[in-house]
């Protein structure tokens, strides 16, 4: 079934139609989730659909999965360059070139990450060198320069005072989870540690010579430890948080004051956006038949339109003997005689009437 899946999703993925694509592979995922080239090509899709989080997400799974998959590489590469994650981009694609060397993709864009990098830090000031040395005394030879030497005196070290260093961080929501985003400039992944409980959050940056930062908050709602996740990118840790329930969070930490969440309306339980699939809905046809009639009666028509409206009508509330009569004076007249009148015309043939002003030819073949 996994596999009938994914070649759907290929269809789909072929045929422009991401979004389908994207919930496919993840039902696919659903009934193999140690499929990491499920991961890699939702990850393809997930950057189609500018999901570039999501598509980092799907390219680590697939790596944590198969370390040797080159694809995988290049689209946590690709997806890193969108979000301007230079360095976590050349550091991936650089793995993803050592399994497959010569392969012109990975040299195009670790050239690209360089060009990007250099361009990101020339903007920073550089600081001019600093010379020991007189311009008089450069003329002479090193013999020239006295040496003062202060091997008698203790070094003196400086005293640094730790720091505590704070990181702004914000939130939204969508009905089945909460992003929450760490704004932290190049913090290593090992320095950060994300823990998850049922309704709390705990994340750790350690940072040598600096006091460690806690964020520790009690969560509005309770979540599903197993289904959240995080990634470390170069000037932000990105958090997911799967909700428990399909509810609305009033904010991201729960307080007394925080009045009784609403219940978001979720269709079918999915929280995706909708988008056309193959899946089965519930339709009243009834129903739909009804809106449309009622549509109909009320249009307003003109000129011929109205006029073939109101035959038509005529002829759908009429019983069968002004139905028959109807027909055959409309074909035997050649569609100038409309007739409702089965005892007048059904015992002789209708005979052609033209319009006043117009005369009736017959067309010789």
């Amino acid at each position: 079934m996994a596999t009938d899946l994914e070649k759907k999703a290929k269809e789909a993925f072929v045929d422009d139609n991401f979004e389908l694509a994207v919930d496919l592979y993840t039902q696919a995922i659903d009934m193999d989730p140690n499929n990491a080239d499920l991961y890699a090509d939702r990850a393809q899709a997930n950057i189609k659909l500018k999901s570039y989080t999501e598509a980092i997400a799907d390219a680590n799974k697939a790596i944590e999965l198969d370390p040797s998959m080159t694809k995988a590489y290049l689209r946590k590469g690709t997806a890193c360059i969108k979000l301007e994650e230079f360095q976590t981009a050349k550091a991936a694609l650089e793995a993803g070139a050592a399994l497959s060397p010569g392969d012109s993709r990975f040299i195009n864009l670790i050239k690209e990450c360089d060009d990007l990098i250099a361009e990101e830090t020339g903007l920073l000031p550089k600081q001019p060198a600093q010379s020991s040395l007189s311009p008089d005394a450069s003329l002479g030879t090193a013999k020239d320069v006295p040496m003062q030497d202060n091997s008698h005196e203790p070094a003196v070290m400086p005293l640094v005072k730790p720091k505590y260093r704070l990181y702004r961080h914000e939130y939204y929501q969508k009905p089945d989870e909460v992003v929450v985003t760490i704004f932290a400039k190049g913090i290593p992944a090992e320095n950060v540690a994300v823990e998850f409980g049922e309704q709390i959050l705990s994340v750790t940056i350690s940072i040598p010579r600096e006091d460690p930062f806690h964020f520790q908050p009690r969560l509005f709602g309770k979540i599903l430890p197993e289904k959240c996740r995080y990634v470390v990118m170069s000037a932000k840790v990105e958090i997911r948080l799967a909700k428990a329930e399909t509810i609305n969070w009033a904010s991201l930490e729960f307080t007394r004051e925080n009045k009784v969440p609403q219940k978001i309306n979720v269709s079918s339980g999915m929280a995706r956006p909708t988008y056309p699939s193959s899946k089965s809905r519930a339709v009243d046809w009834d129903k739909l038949e009804a809106q449309v009639k009622k549509e109909e009666k009320e249009e307003k028509l003109d000129g011929d339109a109205a006029l073939n409206k109101l035959f038509r009508d005529i002829y759908q509330d009429a019983d069968e003997d002004t139905r028959r009569a109807m027909k055959k004076s409309f074909v035997e007249s050649n569609g100038t005689v409309l007739s409702t009148n089965w005892k007048e015309v059904g015992s002789k043939k209708v005979e052609s009437t033209p319009p006043d002003g117009m005369e009736l030819r017959k067309w010789e073949l």
